[in-house]
């Protein structure tokens, strides 16, 4: 496990307020791009330096992600980002696979146009965020898109047990894509999502998340 603090491109917050959430995003910032890398262990107090601030905004906004499943805490240390084996990440995927491709086709056939009116939005959101390699907007609108896309389906449970797997995969390869020009791509894939949702299209949505999911592991990770 590596130790002592690296030296982050953070910004300062000395002047601003709402410190505790603008230091999450810029932490957040920090994981998704990969400053922040796993089995390094982070203190508060030495965070807290390269922002500006005191440790107390710091240490908050660090259990906010731990909330998030994006850091874990390592006891009288710090905390470290959140690792996830290969074989984790096979789990999750096919876990995922087993379930949102037919929540997907569910979702399809009960859908109104007001619904779907409500996606677009996001969608482009997504494909925006995509465009300016904003990573951090990326997720928080992937996020929001697929949880109400599930919600359509009906079963709220669900909805949860997928919010939990894609908390802790959603990172993988994101800066990967952006590298390799495909984060235009799977973002647009949201786009036809919407289109098949008003076709009440629920076989080829069906096939379309197989694909966007499959993203996890063939292309993510």
């Amino acid at each position: 496990m590596m130790t002592g603090e690296a030296i982050l491109g953070l910004p300062s917050f000395s002047q601003r307020a709402n410190l505790r959430e603008q230091v999450a995003d810029a932490l957040r910032a920090a994981v998704v791009t990969g400053q922040m890398e796993p089995g390094r262990i982070y203190s508060a107090p030495a965070l807290a330096v390269q922002f500006g601030v005191s440790p107390t905004p710091v240490r908050e906004a660090m259990l906010d992600l731990v909330k998030q499943g994006l850091v874990e805490v390592v006891r009288n240390k710090g905390f470290q980002v959140t690792g996830v084996s290969d074989n984790e990440l096979d789990q999750i995927a096919e876990i995922r696979l087993l379930l949102e491709p037919p929540a997907g086709a569910t979702a399809a056939q009960r859908t109104t146009p007001a619904d779907v009116a409500e996606l677009r939005p996001l969608a482009q959101a997504i494909v925006d965020a995509a465009a300016t390699d904003d990573l951090i907007s990326y997720i928080d609108a992937d996020r929001e898109f697929h949880s109400r896309l599930l919600t359509l389906a009906g079963n709220l449970r669900l909805v949860e047990i997928v919010r939990d797997l894609r908390a802790q995969t959603r990172l993988y390869g994101l800066s990967e894509l952006v590298r390799r020009g495909r984060l235009t791509a799977s973002a647009a894939e949201h786009v036809a999502m919407c289109d098949l949702l008003a076709a009440g299209d629920g076989a080829a949505l069906e096939a379309l998340l197989r694909t966007h999911v499959g993203h996890v592991r063939r292309e993510w990770a």
